[in-house]
């Protein structure tokens, strides 16, 4: 997306409401057609060129003469856009493009202030934004019945641009004071565009009892629980926050408000927050299918179900999710009506050649910001295989950005104000650097998470893998780390068993203490309650590679790099393909894997071990003896006593490493 100066005084192009042009302040006259103009908005919002049959496919519904038409639209917006030595629509004989390059579009100085963060702007900046938006919405009044493309990005457009002015309103509405005219004016616009988000009736409550204004917040509550009641949703949140806004500004008289249908009040996400996520049933954009039901939905209960056993995270249930979508609720306002963090949505299309192509997007529903997308593709050649695998790198996929995005979160805040869910994160960003001062501090924010709410399993997982790391790497006595790991483990096991996260941390405990039958049936244990458990696969193979099976260790690492092919700890998925192939007598391909590890970030010194005695076994002794200075340099009494003091290799692969050591010091 080009970039677009906040003020211009050229050329502005106004596309939120009624579409217009000005130059230097003064409106242009447009052209009269609809698809003329259609066609200006399209090219400004897109910021890259096009091809002219894509434009032609994009607005014009089989007429005689589709590029005569196109032609004739350019003639007629040229005179409008370009000036004396400076055309701004440019086309020849494949390609048109509009260059907008020191001029201002409304719209788009909107959706490039949303990726810096809505929430950290400033208010004037909010305020200035909220005002770009004015009372219509994106390309009010240019609709083109019989231009179906044009209507479906038209309509995405809007949904976008409408989320957009939602999250504005809602991040300027909590920099006012609650007992200012403007708050009530925003919040009535926030609401306007999100009648059912929580958040915004609760803030206009609050605002309308900072006024005094008890009457109107009482017929606001009636209304708002007739609305809600008839849509199937439940209001009583917002009979609570009236309340305890009255009871807040009138010093405690609370007068008697419309609660007969109100259950009980429920507990209020404190310590014990996860992060929710919505994700709605796919669109299926095949040729002759309808949009809904079939596939598209089959995807859609694979995905909340395995994300379900995850467990790491509030998943809202498919019942819901579906009933949303055939009142053809769209993703953003679905998250605000279920007030959770996170939205997932996609589309599926199936080609002409046998393929499936499924596009998903993962958006934060407060700062409307797509935080991931990516397309998948497979042949359809077997239906239930191909979906099973896309299935699986899509859960992979939403399960780590929402840990991504929930830890970028939490290093942002201050550590005294962190509750469970973001001392856990703050505690998976430190750990995932692996280096001993780090380790340390993440297993003080661990610490933390499980005394704010031991009933959280995943920060004793956390904690167990500090203490993991400290007898891995010799940072601490290894038996009394080794103890701590098992422990830990233990007391998550304890909160909750079904957490697939703690049954892996188990499964390295056990390997610590040289059970490693046990260790495997614990990491089966977690691959069992959640297929998609990536670290669970990895060290699965880690444990195989070194003293089970080879062949099963290098497709459980294969299977972990597949569900996570930019995991944090991809150099050990790496590093134990590399032993596994070493053991299986194909030395050069091991060293290739090991040189690979060693380049990763937070390679630590075992990995790079691992990659000095692969080259020497595959006759690269040169090589291996630049790893060997190079750890050396690092940690000048590193020998073969570290690498096996911290491995668990079978004799036959102890006999392997001892050959490599003495090649290294020929």
């Amino acid at each position: 997306m080009q970039t677009v100066p906040q003020q211009s005084p050229g050329l502005a192009l106004r596309l939120l409401g009624p579409l217009s042009v000005s130059r230097a302040g003064a409106p242009l006259a447009l052209p009269r057609s609809r698809k003329a103009r259609a066609l200006l908005a399209w090219l400004a919002m897109a910021g890259r060129a096009a091809t002219r049959s894509h434009l032609c496919e994009l607005l014009w519904d089989l007429p005689s003469d589709p590029r005569g038409e196109l032609r004739w639209c350019l003639s007629k917006l040229r005179p409008v856009l370009d000036e004396p030595g400076r055309p701004r629509l440019r086309a020849d004989a494949e390609s048109v493009s509009l260059d907008l390059s020191d001029c201002s579009v409304d719209a788009l100085e909107v959706l490039q202030a949303l990726p810096q963060g809505v929430g950290t702007l400033p208010a004037a900046r909010l305020e200035a934004l909220a005002a770009l938006f004015g009372d219509g919405e994106f390309l009010e009044g240019l609709d083109l019945p019989r231009s179906p493309a044009f209507t479906g990005w038209l309509v995405a457009e809007r949904r976008r641009l409408r989320a957009a002015h939602a999250a504005v309103l809602e991040h300027w509405v909590r920099t006012l004071p609650e007992d200012s005219d403007a708050t009530l004016a925003a919040v009535e616009r926030w609401l306007a565009i999100a009648p059912f988000d929580r958040q915004a009736h609760e803030r206009l409550l609050q605002a309308l009892a900072a006024h005094g204004r008890l009457r109107e917040g009482d017929e606001h509550l009636a209304a708002t629980a007739r609305r809600y009641q008839a849509e199937g949703q439940d209001w009583a949140p917002i009979g609570r926050a009236w309340q305890a806004a009255k009871s807040r500004h009138a010093g405690g008289g609370v007068a008697r408000i419309v609660t007969e249908a109100a259950p009980a009040p429920a507990p209020e996400p404190g310590a014990g927050r996860r992060a929710s996520l919505a994700v709605m049933p796919f669109t299926d954009r095949s040729a002759g299918v309808p949009l809904r039901g079939g596939l598209g939905d089959g995807i859609a209960h694979d995905i909340i179900t395995r994300l379900s056993k995850l467990r790491s995270m509030f998943v809202i249930a498919e019942g819901t999710m579906f009933a949303l979508a055939e009142r053809r609720v769209d993703s953003q306002d679905a998250g605000r009506r279920l007030d959770v963090d996170y939205v997932a949505s996609g589309s599926l299309r199936r080609e002409g050649d046998g393929r499936l192509g499924v596009s998903v997007q993962l958006a934060e529903t407060r700062s409307a910001q797509v935080i991931w997308a990516e397309d998948f593709s497979g042949r359809l050649d077997d239906t239930f295989a191909v979906l099973d695998v896309i299935g699986n790198r899509i859960v992979t996929s939403i399960a780590n950005q929402v840990e991504v995005a929930e830890r970028n979160r939490a290093i942002l805040k201050p550590p005294n104000s962190l509750n469970a869910w973001e001392a856990h994160h703050r505690g998976l960003w430190h750990m995932f650097r692996f280096d001993r001062e780090d380790n340390e501090q993440a297993r003080q924010f661990f610490q933390t998470a499980v005394r704010l709410d031991p009933t959280f399993a995943r920060p004793h997982a956390g904690l167990s893998f500090t203490h993991f790391q400290d007898a891995f790497l010799g940072w601490r006595d290894p038996q009394a780390a080794i103890e701590q790991a098992y422990r830990a483990a233990a007391e998550g096991l304890m909160a909750d068993e079904l957490d697939p996260g703690v049954h892996w941390a188990m499964g390295r405990a056990m390997w610590l203490k040289d059970r490693p039958d046990q260790a495997l049936r614990q990491l089966q244990t977690a691959i069992d309650l959640s297929p998609n458990f990536a670290l669970a696969h990895y060290t699965l193979g880690f444990v195989h590679a070194q003293s089970g099976d080879p062949q099963i260790g290098i497709a459980e690492v294969d299977q972990a790099r597949a569900l996570s092919p930019m995991d944090p700890l991809l150099f050990g998925m790496l590093a134990s393909r590399a032993i596994a192939l070493v053991r299986l007598g194909r030395c050069e391909e091991a060293a290739e894997w090991g040189v690979e590890s060693a380049a990763r970030p937070n390679a630590h010194v075992h990995i790079r071990a691992i990659a000095m005695f692969c080259l020497a076994l595959a006759g690269r002794t040169r090589e291996a003896r630049e790893f060997f200075a190079a750890i050396r340099r690092e940690q000048p009494h590193y020998g073969v006593a570290d690498f096996m003091r911290a491995f668990k290799l079978g004799p036959e692969a102890d006999l392997l490493v001892h050959q490599a050591a003495r090649l290294i010091e020929a």
